[in-house]
């Protein structure tokens, strides 16, 4: 009987130690299929941007993003608020402005918007876009993913929160060449010209989604750049933008 009671409580021990590991075990699991689920998404949505323009018929994205909210802010030459910020969102079912999210090639054009615009040439100032957009992750258990229609099974999905940045490569300035160059312009004509058609491509990636609208500790920045034009599609409202890779424009 002494030697099963020791038995017993040698194994009472260990239990106790498997069970105070065992939930730290699931949450380093969980965290690691979370983050390999944004790596997936990332490259996914990059590739995307990078493309340009999607199709008309392209409804892919608008089963997984959920909302677009677009923070516009007048900013003075010297980067200060010059304004109040105003915020514009874009929802598949509705939208304010009127603007619904009904295929991809809208989320595309939102997503795309850059960071620094210049309304009028000459008045000086800038609007600075912050653009975020709340997704559904597009990899992971089938069970979330489309024709899925249960409300129930969507609201306990994964969900991140992104933001797009596209922004034109370093600016650069120059008169006159830089010592050494003489009269030989090339390499600056070269520098304008890969500002004109060169941005970078961020995305910043908090996660999960709680249900109050805050993030959890999850977050992770990925950047690339982009060679082409960024274009403005007239006359939509809000204005679409898209990279367009195989085209480029003129430097000034």
């Amino acid at each position: 009987m002494v030697e099963i009671a020791l038995s017993l409580a040698i194994i009472g021990f260990a239990l106790v130690a498997i069970i105070g590991v065992l939930p730290t075990g699931m949450n380093v699991q969980k965290e690691n299929r979370e983050e390999t689920i944004v790596n997936q998404d990332a490259n996914y949505w990059m590739e995307k941007i990078r493309a340009g323009a999607p199709p008309l018929n392209d409804f892919d994205l608008t089963n997984y993003v959920t909302s677009i909210i677009q923070y516009v802010t007048p900013c003075n030459a010297n980067g200060t608020a010059a304004g109040v910020t105003t915020s514009n969102v874009y929802t598949p079912g509705n939208a304010s402005p009127n603007f619904r999210l009904v295929n991809s090639q809208r989320v595309i054009g939102l997503l795309s918007t850059p960071k620094y615009l210049v309304p009028t040439k000459g008045q000086g100032g800038y609007l600075s876009n912050y653009v975020v957009a709340y997704v559904r992750a597009l990899t992971g258990p089938v069970a979330d993913k489309p024709p899925q229609g249960n409300p129930d099974v969507l609201d306990t999905a994964f969900t991140y929160r992104m933001v797009a940045e596209v922004v034109p490569h370093a600016g650069f300035v120059a008169l006159t060449p830089p010592p050494g160059l003489g009269s030989d312009r090339f390499s600056l004509n070269f520098a304008a010209n890969l500002q004109t058609n060169l941005y970078d491509v961020r995305l910043l990636f908090r996660w999960p989604l709680l249900p109050n609208g805050n993030t959890g500790p999850g977050r992770q920045t990925y950047r690339t750049v982009v060679a082409g034009q960024l274009v403005a599609v007239p006359p939509q409202r809000p204005l679409w933008y898209f990279l367009e890779p195989d085209s480029y424009a003129t430097s000034p």
